[in-house]
């Protein structure tokens, strides 16, 4: 006969805790002990519908993840379930949803759309308040952050004329694998936050453009349902977060080397979630929005009860704190034969540390500003590494994501030995404001920077971009307004 809201209400509190997801009823009692979220969350939603605020941050299967089958209780009555979808189809909207909704009916035609940062606009407009302030979100003063994108103002190019360039090829490989400029898509989760369609978005048009997807550990998709929206040929990358539980962590593995993915990316930048304070804010600012009147401090406030885990604070929950590289890298090679790259290398030492390790790569980042404030820039941090250790650059690929804006970004970047760069923040504001043909508008846009610049440094190809074609200043360039 199936539940009736009436029975599920019933099952409110801590001790006996039901939720509903799209008309099914699950027991999540003895889960509230490890969500990662913490248990409030949940608890927000006992005895209630919980489908909206679940799918968005969710894959699918997170419920057979997590859940024995015997908590999944059942489904609702079939004239329940009918109700149900009527509510959420005739509920009144948000204010900030109303806003939404109309910032979609006025985006600007794709043709308007110049640059990475003219895509960031129409995306800071049309996304949910929830949403741009997780995306957006860095680490205490966003230091990191800008410093990202600043450290490359103070590299400029020793351009070279007279050199044959008609006939310009941006093409690389990425560990072996062809791509069609030196990009690649950098980790990000939560892709559905934007757009319905979420990582598939980002997976399709980087089929057609000819790149290479990383996918989050942390995506709102099945590691299953994006590979299954791949192309048969097309390599998929992973973004490992390593759970301190080995035997999860090695069904993780396991999974996607089954399902097809090409190499295994080692997070190791985010073994705690940074502080960051828009994210964390968000919910707040979000409820004087739409109740038109902040909360004031009373006397029965209490420090036990100040969340400050934010979005982002619950993804990295259970992640592995005691990684080393003497006992973490040689467990990740006994479970693989896939390439390894350590993604978040933030000195010369670890990158040398790496290449001793013998894996196949790294990644200099520091998770886009979003980690440890004060981190040094990647570019930097490149630069450092080829003047002090050009070795590693013969034992590993060298890739480095955070603060690339521009062509010129790149170019700059594969000067100074990388191998590629990698975008996360572009990819997702360009799938939420125009899905997957917005993808592939900033692909084409970087595309011809990068060629353009590439011209005019003298480079026909990425082998002929060499560390004397940039020089690094001691002063920083005025950035005038856009505006």
């Amino acid at each position: 006969m199936g539940f009736t809201l009436q029975q599920v209400a019933e099952h409110s509190t801590a001790s006996s805790c039901w939720v509903i997801i799209k008309d099914s009823v699950y027991d999540v009692t003895d889960f509230l002990s490890e969500h990662p979220g913490g248990a409030q969350i949940i608890l927000k939603y006992a005895g209630k519908d919980a489908t909206l605020a679940y799918e968005p941050i969710h894959p699918p299967d997170a419920l057979e993840r997590n859940l024995p089958s015997s908590k999944h209780l059942g489904s609702l009555n079939t004239d329940v379930a009918l109700h149900m979808e009527e509510l959420r189809t005739n509920r009144k909207k948000t204010k900030d949803e109303l806003r939404v909704e109309q910032a979609l009916r006025e985006r600007p035609p794709l043709n308007r759309i110049l640059s990475l940062s003219d895509m960031e606009d129409v995306a800071r407009h049309i996304l949910s308040f929830k949403t741009v302030s997780y995306y957006s979100s860095a680490s205490d003063d966003n230091i990191s952050y800008e410093e990202n994108a600043i450290a490359f103002r103070r590299f400029f190019f020793n351009a070279r004329v007279m050199r044959p360039v008609l006939h310009c090829d941006p093409s690389t490989t990425i560990l072996g694998y062809k791509s069609s400029i030196p990009v690649f898509v950098s980790g990000a989760g939560l892709a559905k936050l934007g757009h319905p369609l979420g990582e598939v978005n980002i997976t399709r048009a980087a089929h057609k453009a000819s790149i290479i997807q990383m996918v989050s550990s942390n995506a709102s998709l099945s590691y299953a349902e994006i590979a299954a929206a791949a192309s048969p040929s097309q390599p998929l990358f992973f973004q490992l977060y390593k759970s301190r539980d080995d035997t999860t962590a090695e069904k993780r593995v396991h999974e996607v080397e089954k399902l097809g993915y090409k190499a295994i990316w080692l997070t190791v930048d985010a073994i705690v979630a940074g502080k960051r304070e828009i994210d964390i804010k968000s919910p707040w600012e979000l409820e004087t929005i739409e109740n038109g009147k902040p909360t004031y401090h009373s006397d029965l406030d209490s420090l036990e009860h100040v969340d400050e885990t934010g979005t982002a604070g619950a993804l990295v929950s259970k992640d592995d704190q005691n990684m080393t590289w003497e006992k973490t890298i040689p467990w990740l090679r006994s479970l693989t034969k896939l390439p390894i790259v350590i993604k978040g290398i933030q000195c010369v030492e670890d990158a040398v540390l790496a290449a001793d390790a013998g894996v196949d790569g790294i990644l200099l980042s520091n998770h886009g500003g979003r980690q440890l404030d004060y981190s040094m820039p990647p570019l930097e941090i490149l630069y450092r590494l080829r003047q002090r250790r050009p070795d590693v650059f013969d034992k590993l690929e060298v890739y480095i994501d955070g603060g690339i804006r521009r062509g010129t970004d790149v170019v700059k970047a594969l000067c100074l030995g990388a191998k590629a760069v990698g975008l996360g923040r572009s990819f997702l504001y360009a799938q939420s404001a125009y899905g997957e043909i917005g993808v592939l508008k900033i692909l084409k846009i970087l595309e011809k920077e990068i060629v353009t610049a590439m011209k005019l440094v003298g480079a026909a190809s990425v082998k002929d971009l060499t560390p004397d074609l940039v020089e690094r200043v001691d002063w920083q360039t005025l950035v005038r307004s856009r505006l």
